[in-house]
């Protein structure tokens, strides 16, 4: 018995030796290079971490520069743990906000295997929910993604190998009121502000909270839950902070770090003062206590001599609204008819800025959902522009009485008074051509099958426009932006706003120079008319970009027929592919020719020598009649065709030499006996 004693002695002894070998405390007010091994855009500026930048499709990581024990040896009980830090999300001035940040406990280091945009870069699409992935990370999400169960665009959430999280809840603090009990205080996490995080792990219990940098630690966490991390945590583990960034962008920040194992007051140890702001700035003036108590007593005196009027006129504008709201006579004549202004405030959430899924030239685009589940795409236009109402009426009077599978289906519109014109669209849910061909990431980018269907797409919808219909639908700016692909993948042509109609066998009335620098065809620059050949010139420089993965006009860069007309001399046109195709292979050489062939031919300078919409839905479907040019081969043909047309030879002439001008030289002669340059040609919307 005498021994015991010595036994308990000798335990605590070896316990307490044991806990000295594995504890770990570090307390980073700033960093330096030898703290944190740094992944993708991650950088150290100022001595501050910042993960990412305005760069789209984008992964930052940085981790602690070694491993954290997470076991005590010989045991499967897990080592409690507690870390802090401090950290900002920033938007960019005038960029749509992007995804949030994660802290993260990671058994490996680098990348691999994670992508960017709503995977945080923290799993991939084929990963996520792999009970192998060994991962616990703690999210503070800005947006909202059905596919994991977001449960808001503004929310912290934990996450246990997969991005479904097991629990989360929005951001915030718990605060005690006047009268004691708790009220919850909602934080916004990309607004710039400086926010402080604490988590805590001990015996399965993860606590998160979080608050303003410089408050008091809230007694009440805004996470607390029971995980059970035996299959998920290693003996030990990278931790450290990843951010990622997709087609919309903002800066992840982190200011501060500090992490115990055995000492679970570290935390105090963070400098919380004189730390930098990364809120857009503001006029000072409108900052000031003066004026914000100024300004106070003003509104509330305001309100208190207009709420009177306002209750009069509340029941004036219901039976305003009531009578506006029945349908008008000159409607009747198109198919889509008045939306009603509530049911479209309540379909995007009081037009809300998490909604925004496009912006234009004369205004923004919002997803929303109708009563009833159908999705649609809003486009607000401001009625305060020439441009503007003219865009609303293009649209109304074409696109409201067309009707064509490779089309975008236009549901309605709403006028309200003082305020937007408002054009309701079927909702497209994959996003543009002008996306999938240049801002995705690898895995999402269209294949050679896909764009060439895609293309035939676009193709039927304009033959329709020229041919299918009593009147001749001029649509004028046919570009990748304006191709939208839906659910299924197939392509259909949007934004009528500069459309014009005419009847068969007429012109069009129109001498106004419109469109999009690097699709319009000489003949439009040089008159303002347009014509079908204009749309077909259009389509040609369409299929150009949309195969060789090249913009019409790219600084630095010659433009893109001059390049390829180069290339075809020199009997090189395969080498115009997309490089990002050539690696993944699956297109057919010949193909591929004669379709580039077509582009070439579509955006020929003499109107006349281009083919009609008709005839290039049979080049694109392989339909080629005998008494086409292809029995001499396209490549020759359209070499003939620039030595031995009239224009050709006149622009030859005019420019000194005997070998053919350059498609720009062409352009430029065209517009050098005008008084109208490039810069003074009109892009409405773009």
């Amino acid at each position: 018995m005498a021994v015991e004693p010595l036994h308990l002695l000798f335990l605590l002894t070896l316990i307490s030796f044991l806990r000295s070998i594995l504890s770990l405390d570090f307390v980073f007010n700033g960093f330096d290079s030898s703290d944190l091994l740094i992944y993708g855009n991650a950088t150290l500026e100022s001595r501050f971490l910042t993960l990412s930048n305005d760069t789209t499709f984008s992964i930052g990581r940085a981790l602690y520069h070694s491993k954290i024990p997470t076991r005590s040896p010989n045991s499967s009980d897990f080592l409690p743990f507690s870390t802090s830090f401090i950290f900002s999300i920033a938007p960019y001035k005038g960029r749509l906000p992007g995804h949030g940040l994660v802290f993260i406990l990671v058994p490996s280091t680098g990348l691999k295997g994670v992508s960017s945009a709503q995977h945080l870069g923290l799993f991939n699409r084929t990963n996520n929910g792999n009970p192998n992935n060994h991962v616990l990370g703690i999210e503070f999400d800005v947006f909202e993604n059905q596919e994991f169960n977001d449960i808001n665009a503004n929310h912290v959430g934990v996450d246990v190998n997969s991005l479904a999280s097991v629990s989360s809840y929005p951001a915030g603090y718990w605060k005690i009121s006047n009268r004691g009990y708790d009220l919850f205080e909602n934080l916004t996490l990309n607004n710039g502000v400086n926010y402080q995080v604490w988590i805590d792990f001990s015996d399965s219990q993860l606590n998160v909270t979080m608050a303003p940098v410089g408050m008091k630690r809230p007694r009440r966490p805004l996470i607390n839950v029971s995980v059970d991390l035996s299959e998920v945590l290693l003996d030990d583990m990278y931790m450290g902070f990843c951010a990622a960034t997709g087609r919309l962008v903002e800066s992840h920040r982190i200011l501060g770090w500090s992490f115990s194992n055995s000492n679970f007051s570290v935390s105090e140890a963070l400098i919380t003062t004189n730390l930098p702001s990364f809120v857009l700035g503001k006029n000072s003036v409108f900052q000031s206590k003066g004026f914000i108590a100024g300004i106070t007593v003003a509104i509330i005196l305001v309100l208190g001599c207009s709420i009177v009027i306002i209750v009069c006129l509340i029941k004036r504008k219901r039976k305003r609204e009531r009578e506006r709201e029945e349908m008008e006579e000159w409607e009747l004549e198109y198919w889509p008819h008045r939306i009603t202004y509530p049911e479209i405030d309540a379909a995007t959430e009081g037009f809300s800025e998490e909604n925004v899924i496009g912006v234009g030239g004369n205004g923004k685009v919002y997803k929303g959902v109708l009563v009833g589940g159908a999705e649609i795409a809003v486009k607000r236009i401001s009625h305060q522009t020439e441009e503007g109402m003219r865009e609303f009426l293009a649209e109304v009077s074409s696109l409201g009485r067309l009707k064509h599978r490779n089309l975008v289906g236009l549901r309605g519109w709403c006028k309200k008074e003082k305020g937007s014109l408002i054009l309701v669209y079927d909702y497209m849910e994959n996003g543009s051509l002008d996306q999938r061909v240049f801002e995705c990431e690898e895995s999402m980018m269209l294949n050679w099958a896909d764009r060439i269907r895609v293309l035939k797409d676009v193709a039927d919808g304009v033959l329709y426009l020229h041919e299918g219909w009593e009147s001749r639908v001029l649509h004028r700016d046919i570009k990748a932006s304006n191709v939208l692909l839906d659910k299924d993948m197939k392509g259909r042509l949007a934004d009528f706003g500069l459309a014009r109609m005419h009847g068969h066998g007429q012109v069009a009335n129109t001498t106004r120079v419109v469109g999009t620098v690097g699709y319009m065809a000489p003949e439009v620059v040089r008159s303002g008319r347009a014509s079908a050949q204009t749309d077909v010139f259009c389509f040609g420089i369409l299929i150009l970009e949309v195969i060789c993965g090249r913009r019409p006009v790219e600084y630095g860069k010659p433009p893109l027929v001059d390049w390829l007309w180069g290339l075809m001399e020199q009997g090189g046109l395969v080498f115009a592919l997309d490089e990002r195709l050539k690696a993944r292979g699956g297109f057919n050489s010949e193909e591929l020719e004669r379709v580039l062939h077509l582009g070439l031919l579509c955006a020929y300078p003499d109107p006349r020598a281009r083919p009609t919409m008709r005839q290039v839905v049979k080049v694109l479907e392989g339909k080629v009649e005998a008494d086409d040019e292809e029995g001499e081969g396209m490549d020759l043909y359209l070499l003939d065709k620039m030595k031995s047309n009239a224009m050709w030879s006149t622009y030859s002439g005019s420019l000194g030499h005997g070998s053919h001008p350059t498609f720009d030289e062409i352009r430029q002669s065209l517009t050098s006996s005008m008084s109208l340059s490039w810069s003074d040609v009109i892009v409405e919307g773009r």
